[in-house]
């Protein structure tokens, strides 16, 4: 039997998951990580490498040791990552400064780039898909203005998985799926741009190769093998973004698939063909896909998994205290509490996260519009149905972006992240969209993506579109109620109509913006 390790870098955690050759995870081990705001710095979030290696490797041996597996015994290892997160080398390959991926501390350098280059983000959108909200190039250019002497030494850039891999091989390297998301690349050609750097002053000298996911980089060095536990004869292989290779561990490698991730933050996907021109409003994100010849629109839903943590920690104790005295999930007991709320949730319209605005991105204070006093319809029950409501409506409202500017029609959305082991949330998902849910078998996506990835690497699967027909299991599946889906479209048609009246409260100066992107 052969095994493969992946490594998957998230917002909140790093986590080494081990597969065999069928796509059975035999184990994993989690390590949480937090970013550091930095003093002065508003709205920084700073990827701290020295620690956060440790933090790696430490999940590597621990996987290892569950496993009772050795290092030997591995034949590869890929990694995933947060996408938009970068780390910067020295000319020695020393990662000398790196940044999480909501990073925002750059809108100073948002407003320059716009007020010097008129139109530069809607020519840089038409060819990457990317505008500067997450981008890599602003950030760079603070990097420039405020800490010269680390600008100056910079020699390479690359994604937060491929910095993964370069502490294994040595070598440093980036793919299309995630090196996209800097905004410094082309959806067609899959590859840099550098030219977009040169434009806006800054060096176009630093970006590494390019290679597809599944490309073998090198094998473990020594040093790695002695920090890690694995063997310097496991090869090292390309990875990708996780939502892109999250796809491919949901099976979502073919034209036309759809899938939602549910997780912290929401994304929806739908796979198009890469030379698909990315829409003139500016309202989606698209992202090259781990499988060539595709390309990704991606709507991203904030905090939606994050709000329901808030929730549930703010309001709800006693729930917590019986789940566990039942051994029972907190958000299992709120959702059969739930199932007795009608569609609709009594009117209550949560105001979290706007559908998504790529061009002009910032949403509304957080709030609950339409409450009653009424504690027989307003309570935790309702509250909570409206939250899963919400990122429904949501998730439909850019998935009906998405088939505008795309042309695709869809009746079948694959479900996967922590959201979908709810019930309820399932059933609305499919009222809502009005599509047949599919929820897969598989619960770490991302980590089978990437060991799908080092599988192709060693020849153990032909490509990734068929490691993901060979590996994918299907748990369960939903299908609309259709009264239920004309009510949704109705409530949702009111939802955009009160958030835009939200959203100018935050205009107006009288309430606060859940988050901005940098430069609004």
């Amino acid at each position: 039997m052969q095994y493969l390790m992946a490594i998957d870098a998230g917002t909140g955690s790093i986590r080494a998951v081990i597969f065999d050759s069928n796509g059975r995870q035999i184990s994993a081990s989690q390590q949480e990580w937090t970013h550091i705001e930095e003093e002065g710095i508003p709205h920084s979030m700073t990827f701290d490498t020295k620690h956060n290696w440790t933090l790696a490797a430490v999940c590597i041996k621990d996987a290892l040791c569950q496993a009772q597996l050795q290092g030997s015994d591995i034949a590869a290892v890929s990694a995933t990552s947060m996408r938009e997160g970068i780390i910067l080398y020295d000319e020695t390959g020393e990662a000398i400064w790196g940044v999480a991926n909501v990073d925002a501390r750059a809108a100073e350098e948002v407003h320059y780039l716009k007020e010097q280059f008129p139109d530069i983000e809607e020519t840089f959108y038409a060819q990457s898909g990317q505008t500067f909200a997450l981008g890599a190039l602003p950030r760079i250019l603070w990097l420039k203005n405020h800490r010269p002497d680390l600008y100056e030494k910079t020699a390479s850039v690359s994604m937060i998985g491929d910095w993964i891999l370069s502490k294994l091989s040595g070598l440093i390297a980036t793919d299309p799926s995630n090196g996209g998301t800097t905004g410094i690349f082309s959806l067609k050609k899959r590859t840099w741009v550098p030219q977009m750097a040169q434009k806006t002053g800054l060096k176009d000298t630093i970006f590494p190769p390019v290679l597809e996911p599944g490309t073998v980089i090198g094998t473990v060095t020594e040093d790695a093998a002695r920090e890690t536990g694995l063997s310097a004869d496991t090869k090292v292989v390309m990875g990708g973004g996780d939502v892109q290779l999250g796809s491919a561990g949901l099976g979502v490698v073919r034209e036309g698939q759809v899938a939602i991730l549910g997780g912290s933050f929401w994304q929806q996907v739908v796979n198009i063909k890469s030379d698909t021109c990315p829409p003139e409003e500016r309202d989606i994100r698209v992202n090259p896909h781990v499988v060539p010849g595709l390309s990704q629109a991606e709507g991203i839903t904030f905090f939606s998994g994050l709000i329901m943590r808030w929730f549930r920690d703010a309001f709800c104790e006693l729930e917590k205290q019986e789940a566990k005295k039942s051994g029972r999930d907190t958000y299992g007991i709120l959702e059969e509490k739930a199932k007795a709320v009608p569609v609709g949730s009594y009117g209550i319209m949560p105001i979290f996260s706007d559908s998504m605005k790529y061009g002009k991105w910032y949403h509304a204070a957080p709030s609950f519009i339409n409450l009653s006093i009424d504690p027989r319809i307003c309570n935790k029950a309702s509250m909570f149905r409206s939250l899963e409501e919400n990122a429904c409506i949501v998730s439909a409202l850019n998935l009906e972006k998405i088939k505008a500017f795309t042309g695709l029609d869809f009746d079948e959305i694959v479900f996967a992240g922590g959201a979908s082991k709810g019930e309820l949330w399932c059933q609305i998902l499919a009222d809502v969209t009005g599509c047949r849910i599919r929820i897969p078998r598989v619960t770490e996506a991302s980590a089978l993506g990437a060991a799908m990835a080092a599988g192709v690497g060693i020849g153990l699967y032909e490509s990734i579109p068929r490691a993901a027909e060979h590996l994918v299991k299907w748990d369960r599946s939903y299908t609309p109620d259709r009264n239920a889906h004309r009510r949704y479209r109705e409530i949702a048609h009111t939802w955009e109509a009160v958030y835009a009246a939200q959203l100018e409260l935050v205009d107006r100066g009288l309430t606060h913006s859940m988050w901005k992107a940098p430069g609004i």
